[in-house]
């Protein structure tokens, strides 16, 4: 294709492009990096003017900004909306890094940097796949917009506020994403669902101060004893969650996803011996990567009281703590879920406990039909450039602004992704692939074309 000459002969000017944008600092959780997250958004927005983009804009919120831009001079064909995030995660430990995370290096076939493949490398596949369109054809097959947000590595807080009071300028036919990966190398993917997700803070506490166990012990309650024993009864013996209404609105999995499952060929064996596990654990029923892209999990994140310290200390704790997250799936209502959760707990624990609870994150899960046509044609131009159709599968990780631009806008979110599992994301030394790189903005172009 002409597109290809174009990106091939342009390869060294792209790279050094998206080597200037990694370059710079946008951390989104650290105040201090503020005005490099504006620095980024600004990037981001000349670079649409350089790939052709009109109307573009540099949009304040309350946070960090978002970046619009479009070209629509394609009437009657489809709209896609294209959605990624300029903003990286912190780079801590920094002495694990063999190259400093915002000094963009090139190794072996991978660039090293924060933002490589989470999320500023897949969204600029994006960017210069329309500017290859544009510089070899003067139009585009379809019609465009970007929205690039600044915050979805704190949960996208300000975009929920622009896409309700924005949904025309918005709208769309689909909502198309690149910050998911393949399964491995050379076998692409495409999400049809991304687990919703909640959690709570559970404070629990016995007497007003800490006692001696000699003195004590036996005769009042033991708050570590007490949590224990609560958390404990948050699931059966065989791995199912026994929460009352955690499974409501929770849909069995179609022969169809399950045959998809089962394409993936994933070796369980071969990751219990990476993980130096003796086996592995779940909902008994269901395989691996069904339990961890399917299926609704209840998980405990810290649990902690009493003495810590070097030693021993014969103390009967007065507190215990513990923080609890879920993961969702489709149908299910993380708010019902939550206060489900709290109304076990409340009524589980032992005599002689009190329980402060603080309700905490709440995402809905985002779900797609996979025989959707505008999904078919994008496993269809994955096979046109990899050599291999994509599967369709399902995520057990959350991007939360997915599911409400979905919904809100009533379109498919098409979810391609050209990262790999192990390209370090959001650890020291992430790294982009560039033969996805190269091959990403192939597919992007082809499926683009195809839609017209």
């Amino acid at each position: 294709m002409k597109e290809q000459a174009y990106l091939e002969q342009n390869r060294d000017k792209h790279l050094a492009e998206l080597k200037e944008w990694l370059s710079i600092p946008s951390i989104s959780a650290i105040s201090e990096h503020k005005v490099d997250v504006n620095r980024a958004a600004q990037w981001a927005a000349d670079a649409l003017i350089r790939a052709g983009m009109e109307n573009v804009e540099v949009i304040q919120t309350a946070g960090h900004p978002i970046v619009y831009g479009d070209h629509l001079h394609a009437p009657g064909k489809p709209t896609a909306l294209i959605y990624g995030h300029y903003d990286v995660q912190p780079v801590d430990p920094l002495n694990l890094w063999e190259t400093p995370p915002f000094e963009p290096t090139i190794r072996d076939g991978k660039l090293y940097a924060r933002g490589a493949t989470d999320d500023k490398g897949q969204i600029f596949i994006h960017i210069k796949a329309v500017e290859a369109l544009l510089a070899e054809n003067k139009e585009l097959p379809i019609n465009v917009k970007f929205c690039i947000e600044g915050e979805e590595e704190i949960s996208s807080p300000n975009l929920p506020i622009y896409l309700n009071d924005n949904t025309d300028k918005l709208r769309a036919d689909m909502v198309l994403i690149s910050d998911t990966s393949l399964l491995e190398k050379g076998k692409p993917a495409i999400s049809t669902g991304l687990r919703g997700l909640c959690s709570m803070h559970v404070d629990l506490f016995t007497a007003n101060t800490d006692l001696h166990s000699g003195s004590f012990g036996g005769g009042v309650p033991n708050a570590l004893h007490t949590l224990v024993s609560l958390l404990a009864s948050l699931h059966d013996d065989q791995g199912r969650v026994s929460v009352d209404g955690f499974y409501d609105g929770v849909l069995p999995l179609s022969p169809e996803m399950r045959e998809e499952f089962v394409k993936q060929g994933f070796n369980e064996e071969q990751l219990r011996q990476d993980l130096g596990l003796e086996q592995l654990y779940g909902e008994e029923g269901y395989s691996f990567v069904e339990r961890v892209g399917a299926r609704p999990t209840l998980e405990l994140n810290g649990v902690w009281g009493g003495f810590q310290g070097e030693g021993s200390k014969t103390v009967i704790p007065k507190e215990a703590h513990a923080k609890i997250t879920c993961r969702l799936v489709a149908n299910q209502d993380p708010q019902h879920v939550l206060d489900s959760i709290e109304a076990h707990l409340r009524a589980h624990v032992q005599p002689g406990a009190t329980l402060q609870i603080k309700q905490i994150e709440k995402a809905f899960a985002f779900n797609t039909d996979p025989s959707d046509p505008i999904l078919q044609k994008a496993a269809d131009a994955y096979e046109k450039v990899y050599g291999v159709r994509a599967l369709f599968t399902k995520d057990g990780g959350s991007i939360p602004i997915v599911e409400k631009l979905s919904r809100v806008l009533g379109v498919p979110a098409v979810l391609m992704g050209f990262g790999l599992p192990d390209e370090n994301l959001h650890a020291p030394n992430e790294h982009f692939n560039l033969e996805n790189f190269d091959k990403g903005l192939l597919t992007v172009v082809e499926f683009m074309k195809s839609l017209a």
